[in-house]
């Protein structure tokens, strides 16, 4: 079965997990803990370090783009309850569309490189483009028009633009750097 394509000259490779997989679940599990240390360790150093460098959406991003939308969903999905369970980050009032947004993130992330076939830096971006457009749009179902989303998210992106570009820099890089190795380790079986 052809679980996903790895071309280096084109940098199309996500390892598509299914829901079968167990591998999937493990991934979900190292990339949720993953995104919850690491903006607790940012939020350590300063408190506008998450808002500024964007550590939660780094790893949900790149589970899309290393094994497909389904993890990436599941990570993006998981990773702001557990991390509001543990650390009560993010906080309750912005927990709703941190939950749709990086569920977004994800999802994208993992559909527009298996089944798009975009290469990985403009997946990041359409990512992230589809991920803040579901934060307006869950800020005006939520708020029905008390919060401008747009202002909201023009803020945001305001704020976070070192971590828009970290994203955009190194996703790629890790990404491809990480198909490699997973390419000379062999495929995993999707079935399993």
């Amino acid at each position: 079965m052809n679980i996903g394509q790895v071309s280096m000259r084109d940098a199309v490779f996500p390892y598509v997990l299914t829901f079968k997989n167990m591998r999937l679940y493990l991934f979900v599990v190292f990339f949720v803990a993953l995104d919850v240390a690491i903006p607790w360790f940012c939020h350590m150093i300063h408190p506008l370090a998450g808002p500024v460098f964007l550590p939660m959406f780094f790893f949900i991003l790149l589970a899309g783009l290393l094994f497909g939308w389904r993890a990436g969903l599941m990570v993006g999905a998981f990773t702001p309850l557990v991390s509001f369970s543990i650390s009560g980050m993010p906080p309750l009032p912005v927990l709703p569309r941190v939950f749709i947004e990086a569920t977004f993130y994800g999802l994208a992330a993992g559909l527009l490189r298996e089944q798009c076939k975009l290469n990985v830096f403009w997946s990041v971006t359409g990512a992230m483009v589809i991920g803040r457009a579901a934060a307006g749009l869950s800020i005006l179902l939520i708020y029905q028009g008390a919060v401008d989303p747009l202002f909201t998210i023009w803020k945001a992106a305001k704020l976070g633009w070192p971590g828009m570009l970290i994203q955009l820099v190194l996703l790629p890089f890790i990404s491809i750097n990480s198909a490699r190795l997973l390419s000379k380790m062999g495929k995993p079986d999707a079935e399993q």
